[in-house]
């Protein structure tokens, strides 16, 4: 067995060298293994001498007999490795850890596998071994392995696994595991706190799951008590953390009735700094901290600007929530379209009235509960005589599409960000046959345009669009919207309901709106998802009542079966802009009269 390594004295000379041979393979991953160390071999002795031709210096190493140790290397925060071979056969490398304290070399685990990687091509990878895995990988430098083992862990967080894999990844500074735990964390934050896991955290640890803005806690007096459990768990050594956390409970969202009971918290009261902190932060104020995710409630927007209104309806009907906001219209000038993004935002196409010659791009501000300019370049005014203008978010890009089926023409635009223009896209779609009636929506990475009877995609990063299976043919197919992997349509009438899979690129027809009044649908139905639910908004007129009838209706897929939501709207006339009616995350009491 060698001998501990002795630093010899920098840039030493050594008189005659030649190179360890190993076989191929390994010394392929030796080389990874030892960061740039070049081994040589002194002549005619059992000595080993390690190299950093970077750094000039050299460690050297005494072994009874050579043959049974190939490599070794020390890491920069003094690790010691070797790899041994008792049986001279170099699939059988074992990989072997020097325990200072203890004075002895300890297994150190997955260099089989990766061993039996690199001959065969194959990766074993399950729970169990992940880690060790990732570890050996990190070690020898191999990124492939390393990458696999990031993604597994990242696939497979879970309520079981999440704070032991945020604790490695926040080892090994594995970002994309470490924000895979920090979500799963923060979506069950509430149940978390409770568990012995989430008081066994570090201080750095839980300082950055309570910063985090997807916490699902309704209130965020949550966060404080889930503070107050940890820091009891150890009283003593955690106290003198509280001053440094309370920063990161963001008390804007706070009452002051809440406010005044933490400062007389028996915590806060033992330590005089916690109290100032509290002060100092409530003083200040800091209105960049955002709602926490499970403070927001879905809403459907409904928009009013008929005969003069300027109104918008934010509608939860399986809460019960409906609440009007009126605003000015030099703050939300005539719309022609509008939708909400992926991360939440809401943005409208305006016709400003000062200026006939452009179409405006205008941005919803949640904490004021104002429109306001987006700052975005305006669109040509060459558009506006497209009768049909879809606004659509699909994969970080805003794009707009505009179709005049008079003449059977359809253009769309997309927003470059860099450089704040609208670039028409290389490629029109194809259309084979022009009807009155289609739709536009994004699902997943692409955009979808579906007629009456065809179906065309297109990619963003390819600026190219495809067929993709006909729906057969719906009439009047008039509103579609996109839950998950899959495009929900209906027509005019709500006879012929129908589902897309855009995975297996199939149709399948499901039970259409069975009208129980005798209804007249008097403008478009919109269809539009809430809570993973597919829900249709209807305005309707009947022979025995006077004046507009709206409706709400959620369809039940495992019954096949349409449900009234008995929504109570105001009996108004609202009109969608695009394929659906866009349902946004709103903080309640930003609305006003909330």
């Amino acid at each position: 067995m060698p001998s501990s390594p002795t630093w010899l004295p920098q840039n030493p000379t050594p008189a005659r060298v030649q190179f360890v041979h190993v076989p191929t393979k390994t010394r392929a991953i030796c080389a990874g293994f030892l960061e740039l160390w070049t081994t040589y071999r002194r002549l005619g002795s059992d000595d080993l001498l390690y190299m950093n031709p970077r750094e000039g210096t050299y460690i050297t190493c005494s072994y009874d007999y050579l043959p049974d140790t190939t490599a070794m290397a020390v890491t920069t925060d003094n690790d010691i490795y070797k790899l041994e071979n008792d049986t001279g056969d170099f699939d059988q490398l074992i990989l072997f850890k020097y325990n200072h304290a203890e004075n002895v070399w300890e297994h150190a685990g997955m260099f089989g596998e990766i061993l039996s990687y690199i001959y065969s091509g194959t990766l074993h990878v399950s729970l169990d071994k992940v880690q060790p895995l990732y570890q050996a990988a990190d070690l020898l430098q191999l990124d492939y392995v390393r990458d696999t083992c990031s993604n597994y862990m990242a696939m497979n967080v879970e309520r079981s696994t999440c704070v032991d894999l945020y604790k490695f990844a926040d080892v090994y500074s594995v970002d994309i595991v470490r924000k895979a735990c920090l979500l799963g964390i923060a979506s069950q934050f509430t149940e978390f706190s409770f568990t012995i896991e989430f008081c066994s955290l570090t201080v750095n640890q839980l300082t950055e799951i309570i910063s985090h803005d997807e916490l699902d806690v309704k209130e965020e007096t949550v966060v404080w008590e889930a503070v107050v459990r940890w820091v009891q768990h150890s009283r003593e050594n955690r106290l003198p953390n509280l001053p440094s956390m309370l920063p990161h409970i963001r008390f804007n969202l706070l009452t002051l009735g809440d406010t005044a009971a933490i400062l007389e918290h028996p915590l806060v009261r033992e330590d005089p700094g916690s109290s100032e902190v509290i002060s100092n932060v409530v003083q200040k104020g800091n209105p960049d901290l955002k709602p926490r995710l499970g403070m927001f409630t879905e809403m459907a927007l409904l928009p009013n600007q008929a005969s003069g209104a300027n109104d918008v309806i934010f509608m939860n009907p399986l809460e019960r929530k409906y609440i009007s906001c009126s605003y000015r219209n030099e703050d939300l000038p005539s719309s022609t379209a509008m939708t909400v993004t992926s991360d939440n935002n809401i943005y409208v196409l305006t016709r400003v009235q000062e200026s006939n010659n452009k179409l405006s791009m205008f941005k919803y501000n949640h904490a004021g509960n104002v429109w306001e300019d987006a700052g975005m370049s305006s669109v040509s005014m060459e558009y506006s005589r497209y009768n049909r203008k879809y606004l659509i978010g699909v994969n970080g890009i805003l794009c707009c599409l505009f179709v005049d089926v008079s003449e059977g023409d359809i253009r769309m635009i997309k927003y470059n960000q860099g450089m704040d223009q609208w670039q028409e896209c290389s490629q029109q779609i194809d259309i084979t046959e022009y009807y009155d009636y289609y739709v536009a929506l994004s699902c997943g990475s692409f955009l979808y345009f579906l007629t009456s009877s065809e179906l065309h995609r297109y990619d963003p990063g390819q600026d190219r669009w495809s067929k993709r299976t006909s729906p057969g043919y719906i009439p009047e197919v008039c509103t579609a919207v996109a839950i998950g992997t899959e495009i929900f349509c209906t027509d005019m009438n709500l006879t012929q309901t129908m589902v897309y899979d855009t995975e297996l690129d199939c149709w399948q027809t499901l039970q259409g709106w069975l009208n129980p009044g005798n209804f007249d649908i008097d403008n478009v139905p919109s269809l539009f998802a809430m809570g993973n639910q597919l829900h249709i908004f209807l305005t309707c007129c009947s022979d025995s009542q006077e004046g507009f009838i709206n409706l709400v209706y959620v369809y039940d897929r495992s019954a096949d079966t349409w449900t009234d939501m008995r929504a109570t709207l105001p009996n108004t006339e609202y009109f969608m802009y695009g394929s659906h009616c866009p349902v946004a995350r709103i903080y309640l009491p930003y609305l006003r009269g909330a």
